[in-house]
């Protein structure tokens, strides 16, 4: 069985670590002038090379080299054995697994003997802030006056967890997230010692998604591996981890800032049809807004990783929003991202976010046909209803028929079911002539049935049917369009889909009564 990347290219001398050198450079000076602490504590994210350092840290007080300045030297006993997980004065514990006292007292017991092999027992303590409030007390005095043979490196991802006591008596360290410069470099190095061909678009992403941590970057590279020779794409990148392309995620924005919602939704769903995943999608919106969000407040004097053309595009979009709508868009998709996963349908968070941006602004309650306002003149008012005109007078002039020649139930029978939705999609096309972020907003909808002139849009999810009752006019402007298309006054009534019964006609009623006899039954 082969070993994961990150396991078989651990780095093996202090120079090999990455985006460290404020840590292992003071470590290194302490090994060479003798003055190893008896205790460390490595703060930091996941990934960024805690718990190697601490095992370099282990090989260098231990190293057989006669120069002080070349360990650890990776070639003497005492360095293989640790590197081949030998070496029995290297104890590793858990914490997580052993968080009771008990543990701990078992600990004090051992720690006054003597080293087998070395000079130094090394007691590294991974995730250290998940010992128990007692453990953490049977620590402090060994902590404070261990043997003199006996050095501890505490680890841990959460610094906050652990206490003031504890980090007192400790030498304290904080690691640092990777910049995406420095993981695409150790990337290229890996890459080359595997022998592997790698697309840099494809580097670039998966050190996107690393999000500063190396280990997780290079786990994701092992993952774009299949057989030796091949070549990984930045194609294959995006579909194994469930990413969506740069430009679908500067297109979505755009679509944002200009209040687009049926094509912000059609790229969301072309995406996730495409293999994306929505949670990906979620943090890959926040990363980018982020970015737009540190460029307004920054200008250009603010560095990141993007091409010429993008940085041109972000500084665009950048001037195009207000930074509280930007605020909110960055809280919006974060939020999506964290209940993508546990949503029983993972694309919902991701639509729910872009819809709720959209902007809230009154639409124009005007008839679909109510010619539109001149730029820089204010829009018409509603059309008041026509007055009944005498036989003897002129008619006014009527309204201009759409091209698609309409239904008219009014001459031909009653409206139908069938009539709304045979018009459905010319009626979107005429409503977009008066706010085009309605259609988007009724692509949640369908015709549920009709309670006489009434046309009862159900929506499947609260939310969409509370952003159509809440805007403004929206109700009057589909009622216009379908009276229009099929010829008589129609209404409409927005409900919740899964909660709506279709009403019994009086007429149904009498026919079921005809049916059973002419005797209907009163309750």
């Amino acid at each position: 069985m082969s070993q994961a990347l990150y396991r078989k290219w651990r780095p093996a001398r202090f120079d090999d670590v990455i985006g460290q050198e404020h840590i292992t450079r003071t470590l290194q000076n302490s090994v060479i002038a003798g003055r190893v602490g008896h205790a460390y504590l490595f703060c930091g994210p996941r990934g960024t090379g805690k718990t190697t350092s601490a095992r370099l840290l282990a090989k260098a007080v231990n190293c057989l080299h006669e120069d002080v300045a070349e360990r650890p030297c990776n070639t003497c006993q005492i360095c293989e054995a640790i590197r081949d997980g030998r070496f029995l004065d290297l104890i590793e514990i858990d914490a997580a697994s052993n968080t009771g006292v008990d543990d701990i007292r078992d600990l004090r017991e051992k720690v006054n003997f003597a080293p087998n092999q070395g000079r130094y027992k090394v007691y590294i303590i991974d995730e250290v802030h998940m010992l128990s409030t007692a453990a953490f007390n049977a620590l402090l005095k060994t902590l404070e006056e261990p043997p003199a043979h006996v050095i501890f490196v505490l680890a841990t991802t959460e610094e906050h967890k652990v206490p003031v006591t504890i980090k007192s008596r400790c030498q304290q360290f904080n690691f640092r997230l990777l910049t995406e410069t420095e993981i695409i470099a150790r990337l290229e190095w890996l890459a080359e010692q595997e022998s592997l061909t790698v697309e840099r678009e494809a580097l670039a992403l998966v050190a996107r998604q690393g999000a500063g941590s190396l280990r997780d970057a290079e786990s994701l590279l092992d993952q774009l591996v299949t057989i030796p020779g091949d070549t990984i794409t930045v194609k294959r990148a995006q579909m194994v981890l469930g990413t969506a392309a740069n430009e679908v995620i500067s297109q979505l924005t755009d679509a944002w800032i200009a209040a687009d919602g049926a094509k912000g939704l059609a790229l969301i769903h072309q995406s996730l049809a495409s293999g994306a995943d929505a949670r990906q999608f979620c943090r890959q919106m926040v990363a980018y807004l982020r970015q737009l969000l540190l460029l307004q407040a920054a200008g250009e004097m603010l560095a990141f990783e993007a091409t010429a053309e993008q940085k041109q595009t972000m500084a665009r979009q950048a001037q195009r929003v207000a930074r509280p709508q930007l605020i909110e868009a960055v809280k919006l998709f974060s939020e999506a991202a964290m209940s993508a996963s546990s949503n029983w349908q993972p694309q919902l968070p991701l639509e729910l976010a872009f819809v709720e941006l959209l902007p809230a602004q009154p639409m124009m309650a005007a008839a679909v046909t109510t010619p539109a306002a001149a730029p820089g003149q204010p829009l018409p008012a509603p059309a008041a209803p026509e007055p009944d005109v005498p036989a003897n007078q002129d008619a006014p002039e009527e309204r201009v028929e759409t091209a698609v020649s309409p239904a008219k139930p009014a001459a031909t029978g009653l409206l139908t079911l069938a009539h709304v939705q045979a018009q459905w999609s010319t009626m979107l096309d005429q409503v977009a002539q008066v706010n085009k972020n309605l259609p988007a907003l009724l692509n949640m909808s369908k015709a549920v049935g009709l309670e006489g002139q009434t046309i009862i849009l159900g929506f499947d999810y609260p939310i969409f049917k509370e952003k159509f009752t809440n805007s403004s006019g929206a109700a009057h402007i589909i009622g216009e369009a379908f009276s229009n298309l099929l010829g008589t006054n129609c209404a409409v009534r927005a409900v919740i889909a899964s909660q709506y019964t279709v009403p019994v006609s009086e007429e149904d009623l009498t026919s079921l009564a005809n049916e059973l006899g002419g005797v209907v039954r009163e309750e």
